[in-house]
């Protein structure tokens, strides 16, 4: 429905959004790129918030706005403007000498009105609202050194086969930038400093097997060729990219949960999806429940701790 000064307006449940400027071309085509503006972008997270909320609800976000579209300044928000509605939920956590008040996507009114803000791409905190010091998500980044999707892949393949040896659950998601995300399911009875620990672990276990190709050094200079094992989101306020957001490059590309059969697709790289298409995917159910069996690490951790000797 528009309105007669261009002003679109979505229903969302209970609740109508204002879309300002939908016709503004948020991602530019050229080359094989498509061209999507804020509408299109509006539109595909009201298709995918059934899939896209249950990775969000209860989790501080911070936002990554382009107002200008890909091509302009970006902005990275935490603290919530006074301006946003205020069935918007927000919660209001500690940081270095104060507090940060930080949205919360609980909804599709919500998650539309950030779109509306331009947010392109939702970074969401590794814990929930009422327990922010216990992350019930283990994120590792995988990182290449330049856009070399095989070494990804292969990265991958040795993580989960880590994981399995660790009798841990793991799921598997393209960033929509050029690795993969790895990501544990937690009980939420560690706090950031165990989990980052095992983390950090576990990533050195796998750079000391694999010299010539891993690496966890964070600087990149002494990284070479060899692919980044990036463990570094897993600290209080960090965040990592939320499943289905869009990533603000040209096609619009989507971070993707995938299958680990999908590992082995020759189509499958770190931009397979775009908002033109994840929606399919994501009907595919590709986590089918995995996330919801949080494990404790103590037994991992031992067994992990017997494989280091």
């Amino acid at each position: 429905m528009s309105a007669g000064d261009g002003t679109r307006r979505v229903r969302a449940g209970r609740r109508t959004v204002e879309v300002h400027r939908p016709d503004k071309v948020l991602f530019p085509g050229g080359g094989d790129a498509k061209e999507y503006t804020k509408a299109d972008l509006v539109d595909y997270y009201r298709a995918v918030a059934p899939f896209m909320l249950p990775h969000l609800r209860g989790r501080p976000l911070m936002l990554e706005r382009h107002p200008d579209g890909i091509d302009g300044p970006t902005f990275m928000q935490k603290n919530t403007p006074d301006h946003y509605p205020e069935w918007i939920t927000r919660v209001e956590l500690a940081k270095e000498g104060g507090t940060v008040c930080h949205a919360v996507c609980d909804d599709t009114a919500t998650l539309l009105y950030l779109a509306d803000q331009a947010s392109i791409t939702l970074h969401r905190w590794l814990s929930r609202t009422g327990s922010v010091d216990h992350p019930d998500r283990l994120v590792f980044d995988l990182d290449p050194a330049g856009d070399d999707f095989e070494a990804v892949r292969e990265a991958a393949r040795l993580l989960g086969e880590l994981l399995d040896e660790l009798e841990l659950p793991s799921a598997l998601m393209t960033t929509g930038s050029r690795g993969l995300h790895v990501i544990v399911p937690l009980n939420g009875r560690h706090d950031f400093d165990e989990v980052r620990a095992f983390a950090r672990d576990a990533a050195d276990t796998l750079a000391e097997a694999h010299p010539d190709r891993l690496t966890t050094a964070a600087r990149k200079k002494e990284r070479g060729e060899r692919l980044y094992l990036d463990i570094q989101r897993n600290a209080y306020a960090q965040t990592a990219v939320a499943p289905y957001t869009v990533r603000p490059r040209p096609g619009a590309p989507v971070a993707t949960p995938v299958t680990w059969d999908q590992l082995d697709d020759p189509e499958l790289h770190a931009r397979r999806w775009t908002v033109a298409d994840a929606v399919e995917q994501a009907r595919t159910n590709p986590w089918s429940g995995l996330l919801s069996r949080g494990r404790a690490l103590g037994q991992a951790r031992r067994r992990l701790n017997a494989l280091r000797g």
